[in-house]
């Protein structure tokens, strides 16, 4: 059922609606409830913030509309409502963007000051008899 009104809803985005705040809507995810009575919505808007609160508002007009267009192509006996609410995707691709770019860095980091160190102690840390002057039976 979800599959179905993410279909007939992303059809009828795409036909446009008549309300000039909408932009480039793009329907992620639907999830229904158990009991068919409640449908979420999630979405994702191409833009900046005020482009997203004006579809935001532009959707929450055309609830009604809308759900009057899945009642019309499910064959359900009730005609689920309907939920739009905004999916973070955008953001989190971004902020996980940013966090595997940081990454990169510090590991770029560790590699030059592993190329670059020197011992702390003496070259051969470990210890070895030493050889008095003028002993040959030293082993």
């Amino acid at each position: 059922m979800a599959d179905l009104i993410r279909q007939i809803l992303a059809e009828r985005l795409q036909r446009g609606l008549r309300d000039p705040r909408l932009g480039f809507v793009t329907i992620t995810d639907v999830q229904v409830t158990g009991d068919l009575q409640h449908a979420s919505i999630f979405y994702t808007v191409m833009g900046d913030d005020a482009e997203r609160m004006d579809t935001q508002k532009a959707l929450a007009a055309a609830t009604g509309m809308l759900r009057t267009e899945v009642g019309k192509n499910i064959t359900a006996r009730l005609t689920p409502s309907l939920e739009f609410i905004l999916d973070g995707i955008p953001e989190n691709a971004a902020a996980i963007a940013d966090l595997l770019s940081e990454a990169k860095a510090r590991d770029a980091q560790t590699e030059h000051q592993a190329k670059t160190a020197t011992y702390a102690g003496e070259p051969d840390p470990y210890k070895v008899p030493r050889v008095a002057e003028g002993d040959t039976d030293a082993e």
